[in-house]
């Protein structure tokens, strides 16, 4: 099984959904885990795990990882070229090292030149970027490139951000 990761802020609250996936082909999740956290940690510029990384540890405490073989952030993994931990490194090292991380970021992150690779899905002019540990790079960006559907962001992460922005008041 597979994880998926988002994370959407608002007022002083964040709604953190993951959805579960059996194949990278899939388009409907298994299973999606929803959570709302309030008083979230404020944004500190280079820090952006501070704010995100404890919503995601809070989600995963009612999952059952026995099972996961591979997790999906909304993010980097690794920042810059020297190997800096981005949000999925700090995951990924919070899980011991034992679940591969593999970052889709909609946005560059100029430091980093060799621990990312871009793709291009169905006709954008824009790319993915990703970014891994614990799985091999290309191997990870073919998983992201083989996702289901025919535009830049799979089926399944584009499901997840709009899963994610629905506020139930």
């Amino acid at each position: 099984m597979k994880l998926a990761f988002d994370v959407y802020y608002y007022e002083n609250k964040a709604k953190t959904v993951a959805v579960c996936f059996k194949n990278w082909s899939d388009v409907q999740p298994d299973r999606v885990y929803s959570e709302i956290l309030e008083n979230v940690e404020e944004y500190q510029p280079g820090k952006f795990y501070k704010k995100e990384l404890p919503c995601i540890i809070s989600l995963l405490k009612q999952i059952n990882i026995e099972n996961i073989t591979e997790i999906i952030v909304d993010s980097f993994v690794i920042l810059d070229d020297k190997g800096k931990n981005g949000l999925g490194g700090y995951l990924y090292e919070h899980l011991e090292r034992k679940i591969p991380v593999i970052g889709v970021a909609k946005s560059d992150f100029v430091q980093n030149k060799i621990n990312k690779q871009e793709i291009y899905r169905g006709l954008s002019k824009k790319p993915l970027y990703i970014s891994a540990l614990g799985i091999g790079l290309e191997l990870a960006s073919k998983n992201i490139l083989n996702m289901e559907g025919e535009y830049r962001m799979p089926t399944l992460l584009k499901y997840l951000d709009t899963m994610t922005k629905e506020i139930s008041t």
